[in-house]
């Protein structure tokens, strides 16, 4: 049971009539007068038990866009239902007037709108529905709470999207109007051409030469159809928040925008995001829209709070492809967690592999390095200079073992990791 501000404001009337006429008997009386009225209300409030409920939430929505939502009410109860409904969603789904009051007649139904708008990706939920049915007087009501689970996955925002056409513009250059002149691992046979000084001389095709009496080159192109297999860390140094966004969600939208270039290049894209299991997998043989398959992979998946067995790391990528292939690691490039768990692999699958390391970088560190304000300031400089100066030995050291290295902010590893993957396209390493 429970009463409304119309029964509280009833009481305190009476208080005034007590204090104007006391005694026993006007205390009594009107206490009897206010529990004769609520409990003739709650007797003809429509019980929530007769009501059934429908939810409609669409399946999936992007983080930052609104999502409408409706609750149908059906009153199955002879009486008109005067009800505040109340639908439990998560606060990270950022719903507006989650508590709504709704009228329904006798054995009609009736529909409320919501909006939601999430603050964080991954799966949403409701767990259930508090109904607080009142009377025709709005004195007391019925109050039950009905589960009804409901759900919304929400999707990566990709906001690195809007660099995907100028890469892809770079890969066009590259593999068609534009034919380059390479040579080395993973390039094809392109067309033949005149000699131009400064033109490498080991690509002079010498019996073209012979029959047109003029010296001609061949020209490569990046091969077609190169596997590239996306790795994301998601153990706890994925957790860490980056100008108010986990490292995760950087390594999402980094991973997003790569794999649509790679696809839009011609290449097979797999992606596996780990810790001391596979936690999603998404494989270039399967059907479907690529960027759909990829973002409901990401979608679920949260940081975990152990440490990351990259000695998994060969094996899983094994599984995945036995041909050479471009192998990109989204990880943390602290060095504890570099030198115990990446150091020992990476050996192994430099051996069979183009690696890429990327990682995010915190501006933060940037910022304290040039405070001098105080001494405190003077002591937190020292401690970013110190953090920035392992960073770039451990990227010294990575890069010295053969692997490519991608530290930036988050605003700008995306666009440069996709940098570097039309970098490797144009040298023929892939």
């Amino acid at each position: 049971m429970a009463v409304s501000g119309r029964f509280v404001l009833l009481a305190a009337a009476g208080a005034v009539a007590v204090v104007l006429f006391p005694g026993a008997a006007a205390i009594f009386g009107w206490l009897g007068i206010l529990a004769l009225a609520a409990g003739a209300d709650l007797a003809l409030a429509v019980s929530p038990r007769s009501l059934r409920l429908q939810r409609d939430v669409p399946e999936s929505s992007r983080l930052g866009e609104e999502v409408r939502t409706a609750l149908t009410v059906h009153n199955l109860s002879g009486r008109t239902l005067h009800a505040v409904l109340r639908d439990a969603w998560q606060p990270s789904a950022g719903a507006r007037d989650s508590v709504r009051r709704l009228t329904v007649p006798a054995r009609e139904a009736r529909q409320t709108a919501g909006i939601l708008r999430p603050e964080r990706r991954g799966e949403l939920r409701t767990a259930h529905v508090t109904v607080r049915s009142f009377g025709p007087l709005g004195l007391a009501a019925r109050q039950r709470t009905i589960p009804y689970p409901g759900s919304l996955r929400v999707l990566p925002a990709f906001h690195s999207k809007r660099h995907l056409p100028a890469k892809l513009r770079r890969l066009r250059e590259l593999d068609g109007n534009a034919s380059v002149q390479l040579r080395g691992n993973g390039t094809e046979f392109d067309s033949l051409r005149d000699y131009v000084r400064g033109d490498d001389v080991r690509s002079i095709d010498w019996r073209a030469t012979a029959r047109r009496r003029d010296t001609v080159v061949r020209t490569w192109r990046p091969e077609r159809d190169r596997r590239v297999i996306m790795v994301l860390d998601t153990s706890r140094t994925s957790a860490a928040r980056i100008l108010d966004e986990p490292r995760l969600d950087t390594g999402i939208e980094a991973a997003l925008l790569l794999g649509m270039l790679a696809r839009g290049g011609g290449d097979r894209v797999d992606f596996l995001a780990l810790d001391r299991r596979v936690r999603a997998r998404v494989d270039s043989t399967a059907k479907g829209n690529l960027l759909s398959r990829l973002v409901n992979a990401m979608a679920p998946l949260e940081p975990e709070l152990v440490e990351a067995d990259l000695s998994l790391l060969p094996g899983v990528i094994a599984s995945v492809s036995s041909r050479r292939s471009l192998v990109v690691l989204i990880t943390s490039l602290d060095a504890g967690a570099v030198e115990e768990g990446l150091l020992p692999v990476l050996p192994r699958l430099l051996a069979r592999h183009v690696v890429v390391i990327a990682s995010v970088r915190d501006p933060a560190l940037d910022e304290l390095r040039a405070a001098r304000g105080s001494a405190g300031d003077v002591f937190r400089a020292a401690a970013a200079e110190r953090a920035l100066l392992d960073r770039a030995a451990v990227t010294a050291q990575l890069k010295s073992m053969g692997a490519e290295v991608v530290d930036e902010t988050p605003h700008e590893l995306p666009p440069k990791l996709a940098d570097m993957y039309i970098r490797l396209k144009a040298s023929g390493r892939l």
